[in-house]
């Protein structure tokens, strides 16, 4: 009972933090590798469990982009036209900075003393 509540907590934990921070873990998906939309909606649901709706994929896409963060190139691919993404250096750069961020929160000593 404890390790299975605490395998759900863990799940639950990892969602809200994707949610929350989902352009950073899209732009950790494209860093990876060159993406387009359906394939990062489907990365997402594989990797964290999360569904994420087109409307909101698409327009966080958009930001990246109009941001500097990411870049999208048309490819045909299988018969089809695929706008995929790219993550350039300033995308890069905010990867890293978060995981400075995130380190140093972990450093930090408890709040509470």
């Amino acid at each position: 009972m404890v390790k299975a509540l605490t395998e759900n907590t863990s799940e639950q934990l990892v969602q809200r933090i994707v949610r929350n921070l989902l352009d950073i873990h899209v732009l950790r998906l494209v860093q990876a590798e060159p993406m387009w939309g359906y394939n990062i909606i489907k990365k997402i649901k594989t990797l964290y469990g999360i569904k994420i709706r087109h409307g909101a994929l698409y327009p966080l896409l958009n930001k990246l982009e109009t941001n500097d963060y990411i870049k999208s190139k048309r490819e045909i691919q299988k018969g089809r036209i695929r706008k995929t993404y790219v993550i350039t250096e300033k995308g890069k750069q905010l990867i890293q900075n978060y995981y400075n961020i995130l380190g140093q929160q972990l450093q930090e000593k408890d709040i509470l003393g």
